[in-house]
């Protein structure tokens, strides 16, 4: 209870908010759950409450963010809806999908959580980033603590307009950024799928020699970068015998998850890498046939995360690092 008129009861459970344009995947992905594992799941716009506690490890992706301890949050006035929050902690962000003029009022009570477009390489805060919504005008749910650093799971960098033959390289800066480290100086790092050259222009300018494999030929701002070697071929033919030991393996490679996993069970066996990026393409429509399984496969690997980035299309992004889990 906080010292405010307002009325604080935790929920248990918790809360996904969705991915813009692919809430029929979250909702697919919690029906699957539903089916294996008793649970309750209740909608609230873009969000999707799962009432009873998860399992654990939690076999569901398609979500920009997870509201960890939910709480709701009654109260009368828009001044004891700002200090009820701000009683429990500084940093706040809006998921609004109802009630927005009142919404927007509690947030200018709230102290600012910048918005603007990151440098890169950019440090992580340490405080936590909470997520807060309107149920009606005198109701809330509110979470001190998210799955994301970021507000509302949004991360936006200052592009490089120029260098980069491609954006492709937002989801490395993204995964980078989360896990608090990257290739050093001198690393050795192979480049699957590597075409134009995005991934490839982003590694070498941390410093790190590139393998670059691909069909296609890479765009001459990436292949004339220092540290950069381009073998043109399908990477997935080539053994991991033929490439050597590797510090981090990267794949943006547009193929079926299925035949990503193949591919990755030879460089898991012989233990040639240490550390692992890989973009998992999804095809097709939840009608059609998306393949949930094999993200499931991928995060069952020990030592593994499969994120939603906010800068994935419609694609998953697989890690696996030596050092400690990313957020």
């Amino acid at each position: 209870m906080t010292s405010s008129r307002a009325r604080s009861v935790p929920l248990g459970g918790i809360v996904f908010q969705s991915v813009p344009g692919f809430e029929d995947h979250l909702e697919k992905e919690l029906e699957i759950l539903s089916s294996n594992v008793p649970c309750n799941i209740e909608r609230w716009g873009p969000l999707f409450y799962l009432c009873s506690p998860p399992p654990s490890p939690l076999p569901v992706f398609w979500h920009l963010n997870t509201w960890l301890n939910p709480v709701k949050i009654e109260f009368e006035t828009i001044s004891e809806a700002a200090k009820a929050l701000r009683d429990i902690q500084r940093n706040w962000s809006p998921v609004l999908f109802t009630q927005f003029r009142r919404g927007s009022l509690i947030a200018s009570k709230l102290p600012p959580v910048s918005q603007k477009k990151r440098p890169f390489p950019w440090l992580l805060p340490q405080a936590s980033m909470g997520a807060w919504t309107l149920l009606d005008a005198c109701a809330m749910i509110a979470s001190p603590s998210c799955s994301s650093p970021f507000p509302s799971g949004t991360i936006e960098f200052g592009e490089d307009r120029e260098g980069p033959p491609g954006r492709a390289y937002l989801k490395l800066w993204e995964t980078f950024t989360r896990l608090g480290r990257m290739p050093e100086k001198g690393e050795r790092c192979l480049d699957a799928g590597a075409s134009p050259g995005a991934w490839t222009w982003a590694l070498s300018r941390l410093g790190a020699d590139v393998i670059a494999v691909d069909r296609a030929p890479l765009d001459k701002r990436a292949a004339s970068m220092p540290g950069v070697s381009f073998i043109r071929h399908d990477a997935f033919t080539i053994r991991p015998e033929e490439i050597g030991p590797i510090d981090w393996l990267f794949s943006d490679v547009i193929c079926y998850p299925s035949r990503l996993f193949q591919w990755i069970e030879k460089w898991l066996e012989c233990g040639l890498c240490k550390n692992f990026v890989c973009t998992i393409k999804m095809q097709g429509s939840v009608e059609s046939g998306v393949d949930f399984d094999t993200p499931r496969r991928f995060a069952a690997i020990p030592g593994s995360r499969v994120l939603r980035l906010y800068h994935n299309k419609h694609e998953l992004t697989w890690i696996k690092v030596s050092s400690p889990a990313c957020p």
